[in-house]
C-alpha cells in the first residue's frame, strides 16, 4: 500500500462542489482529446445494460469519446439508437488497444476468468480508474488483486461501493457499515490507499489526502436499478475532462456526486418521481446542470 497518514474520524464537511463545473467550460479551439477518451468496460450476459447506462452518461457528461468494452458479444444489438458509443468486445488486450485517458470497470462485468483478467489489467493500467459494482466484489474476494490496487498511485483511483461492496470488502455485515458510515469510509480509504465514494443516504467521499465530504443532496427516488452506473459513467466524464481543465480526481468524484445527487432533485421538484424516477431522466439532467454558466 502507498504509505498514507490514516484519517482521524470527525465530521465531514458538506461537500460543495458544483462550481468545479466551471473549469470543464471549453475554450473555443479545444476537440474531443480535451475532453478525454474514456473506457467503460462491463456488460456481461444478461447485464449488458449496466454498461450502456454508464456509457450515456459519459457521453452526456461530456466525455470527449466513449468506448464500451463488453463482455457479451451479443450486447451491440441493444444500442442500435446509441450510435455515439464505440463497442468492442472485451479482450485481455483492450486496454493497450484503445490507450484510454480514463477507465471505469465493474458496471455488469460478472465474476467470470475474463472479467478477473480485465480487472487486473486495468489495476496496473496508469490511467486514473473507477473501480464499481462487480469490480469491487472482485477485489473483496481476491487478495492478489486488492494488492494491486493498493500499489497504484496515490490519487487516481475511486471505489464507489454501496453498503453490501462495501461491508464485503470489509468483511463485515452491511448493517454494520450503516451502522457507523464514518467509521466504515475510514476503513475503506485505509484499506484501499484510494479515493472512495461510500454511496446512499448522504454519500461520503474522502481519500488519503482528502477529509471526508458528505453530499446532503438527492432523494429516495434514486433508489433504483441503474443508478450506480450513471453515477460510475459521469464520474469517468469529469474525471477524464478535469486531466486538460485543472480538476483533480478526487474534485471530479465530488462534482460528479453532487451533480448526479443535484439532477434527481431538480427532476422531484419540477414533478418527477421520486417513485418511478428513472437513470436515464438523470443523465439528460445532469447535462443542463454541467452547462449553467
Amino acid at each position: 500500500m502507498n504509505p498514507t497518514t490514516p484519517i482521524v474520524p470527525n465530521a465531514p464537511e458538506v461537500l460543495h462542489a458544483t462550481e468545479l463545473r466551471q473549469r470543464l467550460v471549453r475554450a473555443p479551439h479545444e476537440h474531443k482529446s480535451h475532453a478525454g477518451k474514456v473506457l467503460i468496460i462491463g456488460g456481461d450476459v444478461g447485464m449488458s445494460g449496466a454498461v450502456f447506462l454508464s456509457g450515456q452518461a459519459a457521453l452526456y457528461g461530456g466525455a470527449g469519446w466513449i468506448i464500451l468494452g463488453l463482455l457479451d458479444s451479443r450486447a451491440p444489438a441493444l444500442v442500435i439508437n446509441q450510435p455515439e458509443l464505440m463497442l468492442k468486445s472485451a479482450h485481455e488486450q483492450l486496454l493497450s488497444e484503445v490507450s484510454p485517458d480514463v477507465v471505469a470497470i465493474g458496471p455488469g462485468l460478472g465474476h467470470s476468468g475474463l472479467a478477473r483478467q480485465l480487472l487486473e489489467a486495468a489495476l496496473i493500467n496508469p490511467s486514473p480508474l473507477i473501480l464499481d459494482a462487480d469490480a469491487i466484489n472482485l477485489l473483496a474476494s481476491d487478495s492478489a488483486l486488492m494488492v494491486k490496487l493498493q500499489a497504484r498511485p496515490a490519487g487516481l483511483t475511486v471505489l464507489t461501493p454501496h453498503p453490501g461492496e462495501a461491508a464485503r470488502l470489509l468483511h463485515v455485515s452491511s448493517e454494520e457499515v450503516q451502522a457507523d458510515r464514518l467509521s466504515s469510509l475510514h476503513k475503506l480509504v485505509e484499506l484501499t490507499g484510494a479515493i472512495v465514494a461510500l454511496k446512499g443516504h448522504n454519500t461520503l467521499i474522502a481519500s488519503p489526502a482528502n477529509a471526508p465530504q458528505v453530499c446532503l443532496d438527492g432523494n429516495p427516488g434514486m433508489g433504483v436499478g441503474g443508478m450506480g452506473d450513471v453515477l460510475t459513467g459521469l464520474m469517468a466524464a469529469i474525471v477524464a475532462q478535469g486531466l486538460r481543465h485543472d480538476l483533480s480526481v478526487f474534485e471530479a468524484t465530488g462534482l460528479a456526486v453532487q451533480l448526479h445527487a443535484q439532477a434527481a432533485d431538480q427532476l422531484v421538484n419540477q414533478g418527477v418521481g421520486p417513485i418511478g424516477l428513472t437513470p436515464m431522466e438523470v443523465i439528460l439532467k445532469v447535462r443542463d446542470l454541467i452547462n449553467i454558466k
